[in-house]
């Protein structure tokens, strides 16, 4: 763990294995260089999403994860919604809400994640992604854009702050808003900002910061 620059790497829900999980890759990757004194700049993790990549930059960490496309689809419900999209690769569904919207609707939006198992039971949604455009003023300016993440069908009723929905929204909102540097901003209880910088190769640089809370010794 010292000297190694290419390791495994697989990640598991309460109920079940997942794809592709940029919160715990960047946990990973912190326990490697802060823990571990990794003498690599740059970590590759072999995954069920291909090689992904991190590295530190002064002080975040830097994941390299694949975009993925969203196309569009038709918006029903009571909310104003702005705009619904479909990511085929990840089975997720992003849903945007009206710009009329502040970030405070978001947050404390009520939302019933395990209603959603016996909404979708065909298995082609495994993830619902609600965003909203950030604001130019006001008491929240700076963001580009706000979300939430929602995965009840992995055993995750709220996701505190998700690479992988990210992965999706960073190709989608670089679109929409013609950027390819973003800051992100996931309104959970817990919440988190990202640093998002689209690249012209199909993947996305997305930074975070870490903290260690928690030491521990598993002995098998």
């Amino acid at each position: 763990y010292f000297q190694g620059s290419c390791f495994g790497l697989r990640w598991f829900t309460p109920a079940n294995e997942v794809p592709l999980c940029g919160h715990a890759t960047l946990a990973a990757a912190a326990v490697l260089f802060h823990i571990q004194k990794n003498t690599n700049s740059v970590l590759t993790f072999v995954t069920l999403s291909g090689e992904l990549k991190a590295r530190q930059v002064e002080e975040h960490i830097v994941l390299d994860l694949p975009l993925y496309l969203t196309y569009p689809q038709a918006a029903v419900g009571d909310m104003i919604v702005q705009d619904l999209r479909y990511s085929p690769e990840t089975k997720k569904l992003l849903v945007r809400l009206s710009d009329a919207y502040e970030r405070s609707v978001l947050e404390e939006l009520q939302v019933n994640a395990q209603c959603f198992l016996s909404a979708e039971k065909m298995e082609k949604v495994k993830g619902l992604i609600l965003t909203l455009k950030g604001n130019a003023s006001g008491k929240h300016k700076g963001h580009d854009f706000y979300s939430r993440y929602f995965a009840p069908w992995y055993g995750v009723l709220e996701d505190p702050v998700t690479g992988s929905a990210h992965a999706v929204l960073s190709s989608y909102w670089s679109e929409q808003l013609g950027k390819k540097e973003m800051l992100a901003f996931q309104c959970s209880r817990r919440g988190g900002e990202l640093k998002i910088s689209v690249r012209n190769d199909g993947r996305v640089d997305i930074a975070g910061q870490i903290a260690i809370v928690l030491k521990g010794n598993m002995t098998f």
